[in-house]
């Protein structure tokens, strides 16, 4: 790949069209047919998508947004951003992902109180593994609310035969280096069947602008995608479906060498392909853990140490932390996953958690 790299990113350089060149056309098209919908709009980061999609679907002061407690800070920040409120939905016990059950709960306590208007759900597609779309996109579309698939974890994932970022009314996804498709800095994009959605998207990207980019119709912002950012990506695109497939046997050997006595491992679902953005267990005593792992050479990470609802920059809103997703903030930890992985190294890890595992004095089944 590092030669087709090379030879790809020299030919924007001596193009010299660094902003919203030919090769942006052509990943939107191709990222497009991936996904399997009429529109991708690539924007400057998976932050700046959620926010596009929300100032989109007219979301806005007065208006209620339901997001899972338990993900990355952005997810409710964009909300903030456009003057709505973030309601924090607790998440399913396994999957981690939104849990349909309080949200529902949620939405009839908003619906009661009657302070804000229900508009919007954001479901993340977190570690990889896509939300439970089977069921949110019916009961959103009975209830009248807009869904946005946040799929910056789960680019090649798939649901029941469907790609991640084909769900709800609009996707996004972000293209940070960890992503399951990294550029090399920022970069973004939304995902939409709908023709007057994709227009605005592509208006608001550029300060709103309309025939041209001197023509401003409305308040937009600069969130554009590097060509060079563009021209990465096509290349990792074409690298993608093998790389999963790499990815995928990385996986299964954790499944199959790790004890889930000792470790609450990952769960997926039967219609449902991972893609593995994290492979994250849930352990006793997590941090005596993870402090065993580097002493062993292992590293590891905390994808989430507190809620969203317990950040400070909420704390004005006081709403209740979600059991399920505090919970989870003690317990998990991420195992180094990625398609360069050898069976050797697993291996290594597996042994490294198995030694840290026995030294450990709670052996309470995880996630039970």
């Amino acid at each position: 790949m590092k030669e087709e790299m090379n030879e790809a990113l020299l030919r924007v350089m001596d193009s010299s069209f660094y902003i919203m060149g030919d090769s942006v056309a052509e990943l939107e098209a191709r990222l497009a047919d991936y996904v399997g919908v009429r529109h991708c709009v690539s924007c400057a980061s998976g932050t700046d998508a959620l926010y596009l999609a929300l100032r989109t679907l007219q979301v806005g002061q007065g208006d209620a947004v339901f997001v899972p407690d338990f993900t990355f800070f952005a997810t409710a920040e964009a909300v903030a951003l456009v003057g709505a409120t973030p309601v924090f939905v607790d998440v399913d016990e396994f999957t981690y992902n939104i849990s349909v059950a309080d949200l529902k709960a949620k939405y009839d306590s908003v619906r009661q109180a009657a302070q804000f208007t229900p508009k919007a759900v954001i479901a993340v597609d977190l570690f990889g593994r896509t939300a439970d779309y089977t069921m949110l996109e019916p009961w959103c579309h009975s209830e009248g609310l807009l869904l946005i698939e946040d799929g910056a974890q789960g680019f090649g994932a798939m649901l029941g035969g469907r790609h991640a970022c084909s769900f709800g009314d609009i996707a996004t996804t972000s293209f940070f280096p960890a992503k399951p498709l990294g550029c090399y800095g920022d970069g973004g994009a939304l995902f939409t069947d709908n023709d007057d959605w994709a227009s605005m998207l592509r208006s608001l990207r550029v300060h709103g602008k309309g025939a041209d980019k001197y023509d401003n119709v409305r308040i937009g912002l600069n969130s554009r995608l590097d060509t060079l950012q563009a021209a990465a990506l096509l290349v990792k695109l074409r690298h993608l479906s093998s790389e999963q497939q790499v990815v995928q046997q990385v996986a299964s050997r954790y499944q199959e060498h790790l004890s889930s006595e000792s470790v609450g491992l990952p769960v997926i679902p039967n219609d449902m392909v991972s893609a593995w953005a994290q492979y994250t267990v849930r352990v006793s005593q997590r941090d005596r853990v993870r402090e065993a792992l580097q002493e062993a050479g292992v590293p590891s990470a905390v994808y989430y140490p507190r809620t969203l609802s317990q950040q400070p920059a909420f704390a004005a809103l006081r709403q209740q932390p979600c059991a399920t997703a505090v919970r989870l903030t003690s317990e998990v930890l991420s195992l180094p996953i990625h398609p360069y992985l050898t069976d050797e190294e697993v291996d290594t890890v597996v042994r490294a958690l198995q030694v840290a595992g026995d030294s450990n004095t709670d052996k309470k089944t995880i996630g039970s």
